[in-house]
């Protein structure tokens, strides 16, 4: 599903994948089927997509809450205020009632091997996001240490790579440490937790918001558009690995040398079942559930 309307509930923002809603002191998160790269939207929808992203976040927010608390409410759709009850089949499965946050103008980084834009920078400057490296890596190598590389949060257009230095600029000292510590916790839980079962997580990204003064852990977590997901038995130092994420969209489109401009192209029905296929493989690797 492309699309959600839910007529007189009113609706925050549309993003790339979520549509946002305010309900009385409340917000809704509705996930669509939809999949981004590049910065834009593609015409297919991914096929269960949506549960999967809800379904992981919940996973995560309570394997993780002791670490930092969240924002999830509820995911009971029946729990739902009376407003939501004439939607609730739609609403199933796919969305999350949660706190109002004032969010932190951050996305916030992890990164536990070097790869992706990281590892282009890598190659030109030995540094990510000022953070200065050692010598010699190779492509998909594991950092002794997994690093905290933010990014801008742009509410239009690129989100862009930054140093310690301007991140703490944008957030202030006291949010930049707490979002900084929190992020690396989560990340060394989730990584430590997914090679249990076979999964590597080689970097992620997380948001952060403010509920009187506290910092909380807000959007999604560590789910397979918001991370690298690779199966650690194909992990070969200096080869980027497949994935279980929407990496593997990204590569198609890449091998077709899409110039990242409109017209965006069309996935064919093959890419499309096969991102299903990884994004319910990552769910139920990591969770040992299945969506049913």
């Amino acid at each position: 599903m492309l699309t959600i309307d839910l007529p007189g509930i009113k609706k925050v923002k549309s993003g790339k994948v979520r549509e946002v809603y305010e309900v009385e002191d409340k917000i809704l998160l509705v996930a669509t089927d939809r999949i981004s790269a590049f910065d834009y939207i593609l015409p297919q929808p991914i096929p269960q997509k949506a549960a999967v992203l809800n379904a992981i976040s919940v996973f995560w927010f309570n394997l993780l809450g002791d670490i930092i608390p969240n924002h999830m409410i509820s995911v009971d759709v029946d729990a739902y205020p009376e407003s939501l009850k004439p939607f609730a089949d739609l609403l199933r499965r796919r969305s999350m009632l949660v706190r109002k946050t004032e969010v932190v103008k951050l996305e916030c980084i992890v990164r536990g091997y070097i790869t992706g834009s990281g590892w282009g920078e890598y190659q030109k400057t030995g540094q990510v996001c000022g953070i200065t490296l050692p010598t010699g890596l190779s492509k998909s190598q594991k950092l002794d240490q997994p690093i905290f590389t933010p990014s801008t949060k742009a509410d239009v257009g690129h989100d862009e790579n930054i140093d310690e230095t301007t991140a703490r600029h944008i957030v202030g000292d006291a949010v930049f440490e707490k979002v900084r510590a929190a992020s690396l916790a989560l990340y060394t839980r989730a990584r430590d937790y997914a090679e249990t079962k076979g999964i590597i997580i080689a970097d992620t990204k997380f948001e952060f918001g403010l509920v009187d003064g506290e910092v909380i852990l807000i959007d999604e977590a560590l789910t397979p558009d918001s991370s690298r997901f690779w199966p650690a038995d194909q992990w070969v130092i200096g080869q980027e690995p497949p994935s279980f994420d929407k990496q593997f969209v990204r590569n198609y489109l890449i091998d077709i040398a899409w110039d990242k401009q409109p017209p965006v192209p069309d996935l064919p029905a093959d890419i499309v079942q096969k991102t299903s296929e990884k994004y319910l493989e990552a769910y139920q690797t990591l969770t040992g559930l299945s969506l049913s």
